[in-house]
């Protein structure tokens, strides 16, 4: 059961959320230091395997779902190792700064409201994207810029950063509609209706690719003009790939499915982290 548990809490699955970090660390003075590195030990190594294996326990999937083809049924070991790791979290979280341990704990708190089976936001596809576009992309870019800049003050967010945060939203709320698309069945029977159900296929392509032309324009008003150009040459791939998806799907449903899915997930996550690190390198 141990290794189901180890299973269920999909760490490699969290790699997928590593560009918003590293995105946030290009925004601070001090991107390379031990408080950033255990930002990211807290975030990708504890929180975000914690709420992947709380939303295990709460589904407990039979079908395909992020990063597992073949998830094995949870049992209650992985709920008190969620609870354990979130416990850990917040006690490092409030070692390193007040307001990234707040921004830790506002994290996991909605985290739970998305799967909690008494509440459950993910059931309704706007509320349930909105918490994820905003959450999963701004809130964090938000808490990992309070974490590593010293002093720091609300006030500190000027409209530079404002627009990078929605830049990481954008981003985030690109690619999610995409992680849902081969689970609309398995959702339904769940009681789920997500966004992408609502939009339908060709819907989620066409939504997707708005949250992610906003980000580039959003981009482009951020990013000096050389900047800017090698993100349009970094992130060629990923818009390869969704078009040749894209045009898949938009011949036959069958292809959106999982194997699918993961393949633009990792494409994305590999160019934007690449290119973040790109710009790490540059400063």
């Amino acid at each position: 059961m141990l290794k189901n548990t180890l299973v269920l809490l999909r760490f490699p699955f969290s790699v997928l959320l590593l560009p918003v970090y590293l995105w946030a660390l290009c925004h601070v003075n001090n991107p390379f230091s031990l408080t950033s590195l255990a930002v990211f030990f807290i975030l990708h190594l504890l929180v975000y395997p914690a709420s992947n294996g709380y939303n295990s326990y709460m589904d407990k999937d039979t079908e395909p779902i992020g990063g597992l083809e073949h998830p094995p049924l949870p049992d209650r070991s992985l709920f008190y190792a969620s609870l354990l790791m979130d416990a850990l979290a917040l006690v490092l979280a409030v070692c390193i700064q007040f307001w990234f341990f707040i921004g830790v704990a506002v994290y996991i708190l909605m985290s739970r409201l998305y799967s909690y089976r008494g509440i459950r936001l993910k059931r309704f596809p706007i509320l349930g994207f909105l918490t994820v576009f905003y959450f999963q992309g701004a809130w964090i870019f938000f808490s990992v810029i309070s974490a590593l800049t010293p002093h720091f003050q609300w006030t500190s967010f000027n409209a530079n950063l404002m627009v990078a945060a929605l830049v990481s939203s954008c981003l985030i709320g690109a690619i999610y509609p995409l992680t849902q698309i081969y689970q609309h069945q398995s959702d339904l029977k769940d009681g789920v209706k997500t966004l992408s159900y609502v939009l339908g296929y060709r819907g989620t392509f066409l939504f997707s690719g708005i949250c992610f032309a906003l980000g580039v324009v959003l981009l482009m008003t951020h990013l000096n003009i050389q900047q800017f150009i090698w993100f349009n040459i970094w992130t060629l791939p990923t818009v390869l790939f969704f078009v040749w998806w894209f045009w898949q799907v938009y011949k036959n449903t069958t292809t959106a499915n999982f194997k699918n899915a993961m393949r633009m997930n990792v494409i994305s996550c590999l160019c934007m982290n690449s290119y973040y690190i790109f710009l790490l390198w540059q400063a």
